[in-house]
């Protein structure tokens, strides 16, 4: 388990065959801080140190191997996003902003991504914002009926950090995605599961059992065929994206030039406004 401190932590649980990821932040509907998504990535990456060193889609502690992943929240919620408590240390600098985002969130989605162990999203409650980028991650989602999606971050006068829009995208749909973000709409799990991102809706008090019987199909079944069909499913999604299609080179200038611009609104107005506003517990004042 990697501990944070008392309240705030990001753990793994291995009983048999199927590993849990629990997100903990007490009082805040598991909101991520900055030391939970290192957190989260470190957790990652060193599961995939260990199935990639073996045959199989993998790791190996005690006596079982670990075939597949939950990944939930504490105490009926999912995630409710990042913890705006943190914000005003860093985002309103376009240079701590955007390292925040690219040295800190999206390593630990990526890292998410490039395990080959299945993955298994157990939502309850609120999955918002960084909730719903890490729920993108996995390959498959099952939601309580009472469980809320969305991206209101326009709220905060912020847009979505670009490697992140693209794991959401992917994952959403762009109908989706423009209707949390240009008009900060929240979806019920129904609906989610209406338009593609929740594969299957149960009651509340059974998301947990649903998840784990999910979890416990797919290691029934061969983990070699799980890494080569989770390697091709990244291939073909790799090769489809729209940040990695046309002329690699301009690509890449293209995308360096844009994440620059984007990070730029840190210091603006709206941004500024949009936080103070949320931790002073008034409406915000978008002028």
């Amino acid at each position: 388990m990697t501990d944070l401190g008392t309240d705030q932590r990001v753990s793994l649980q291995v009983n048999g065959p199927v590993a849990t990821i629990t997100l903990r932040n007490p009082g805040k509907r598991n909101a991520m801080t900055r030391s939970m998504w290192r957190s989260l990535r470190s957790l990652a990456e060193d599961l995939a140190k260990y199935e990639n060193s073996s045959y199989l889609a993998s790791i190996s502690l005690g006596d079982s191997p670990i075939r597949c992943i939950i990944v939930a929240g504490e105490a009926g919620h999912f995630c409710a996003g990042g913890d705006i408590t943190e914000y005003p240390e860093f985002r309103f600098n376009a240079g701590t902003l955007q390292a925040f985002h690219e040295a800190d969130v999206a390593p630990a989605l990526h890292a998410l991504l490039a395990l080959n162990i299945p993955l298994v999203a157990q939502i309850e409650g609120n999955c918002m914002g960084g909730g719903l980028e890490i729920a993108a991650c996995c390959d498959m989602r099952i939601a309580g009926q009472g469980a809320s999606f969305g991206a209101p971050i326009a709220k905060l006068g912020m847009p979505m950090a670009p490697q992140e829009l693209a794991i959401v995208l992917r994952a959403a749909g762009d109908a989706t995605v423009r209707e949390m973000l240009l008009e900060a709409r929240i979806f019920s799990a129904q609906h989610m599961h209406q338009r593609g991102f929740v594969q299957r809706v149960v009651d509340d008090g059974a998301v947990a059992g649903e998840a784990l019987a999910t979890a416990q199909r797919v290691a029934a079944l061969s983990a070699q065929a799980a890494r080569l069909n989770k390697a091709t499913l990244r291939a073909n999604w790799i090769q489809n994206s729209p940040m990695t299609q046309g002329n690699a080179a301009q690509a890449a200038i293209k995308n360096e030039a844009h994440t620059a611009a984007h990070f730029a609104y840190a210091a603006s107005a709206e941004h500024v406004e949009g936080i103070t506003a949320f931790l002073e517990k008034r409406p915000p004042k978008f002028v």
